[in-house]
């Protein structure tokens, strides 16, 4: 069972996840710690597309940025890996409960 803060964070990740552009950021980003020009190079997107679309998976706690000079770095968090791992877990099914219907 799910607690409501374990449920929102779950929906922000599957929300943060549900855009073709972010999850191959995401993809990218499994290869290591990246600058901003580096995704919108290997991305083919504008800065201002990519940037969007970075705080959407900042703020749903999936990467994490830090400045250096006047560039950006963008890596996954494990942390937020682990918590997506944890709600997909949640929505397998019970077989501990059998597995026939309980009505009709």
């Amino acid at each position: 069972m799910t607690t409501a803060l374990e449920r929102a964070q779950a929906l922000r990740l599957f929300h943060a996840l549900s855009d073709p552009t972010r999850l191959d950021i995401v993809r990218k980003l499994r290869q290591g710690e990246r600058c901003v020009c580096e995704l919108t190079d290997a991305l083919d997107a504008a800065q201002s597309r990519l940037s969007f679309h970075l705080k959407v998976l900042k703020e749903a706690g999936l990467v994490s940025d830090r400045r250096e000079g006047r560039w950006i770095y963008y890596e996954l968090r494990r942390e937020a890996l682990e918590d997506l791992s944890s709600a997909v877990a949640d929505l397998e099914p019970d077989y501990a409960h059998g597995k026939g219907r309980t009505c009709c």
